[in-house]
């Protein structure tokens, strides 16, 4: 699973005209989805998110994570995230997951970070989006769940 979470003062995702998810100050997540990837894996990297210190305290450092500051989330499927990009000119995107297993991980990670306290809307899976984004810093930060069982440094 991958994500791309940019800090926001606020986002939207439109489709066909309509407004269907918009937020303040909070957390834009495009969201790709592979094979393998589980609920486990979606509510682990919901966790690492909500918990996340990106926010500013007083002093201007990252000491505060979503929920410290209210702020919400507005969670986009992404599939393009897993863009094979290695040959040729157009992307091979055989690393997404198909729609019939994607979808439920989305929602069951969007589900996730409500139980950890996040306010979430949603985009409409699998349609065509618009999304608005007020990028805050600008801070983007780019999250790989295979990544997150790797230790930081190498053992000598």
């Amino acid at each position: 699973m991958r994500a791309l979470i940019q800090r926001v003062t606020q986002a939207a995702v439109h489709v066909e005209g309509q407004t269907v998810g918009a937020i303040g100050q909070g957390l834009v997540i495009l969201l790709g989805i592979t094979d393998g990837d589980t609920a486990v894996t979606a509510e682990s990297l919901a966790q690492k998110i909500a918990q996340m210190r990106i926010f500013g305290d007083s002093d201007g450092r990252f000491n505060l994570c979503a929920a410290e500051v209210g702020a919400a989330a507005l969670v986009i499927s992404q599939f393009t995230l897993y863009a094979d990009t290695r040959k040729g000119r157009r992307p091979s995107l055989t690393q997404a997951a198909r729609p019939d297993v994607a979808a439920p991980l989305v929602e069951r990670f969007a589900q996730a970070l409500e139980g950890h306290g996040l306010p979430v809307k949603r985009g409409v899976f699998g349609a065509h989006m618009l999304v608005e984004i007020h990028n805050d810093g600008p801070v983007t930060i780019w999250l790989d769940s295979d990544d997150l069982a790797r230790p930081r440094r190498a053992s000598p």
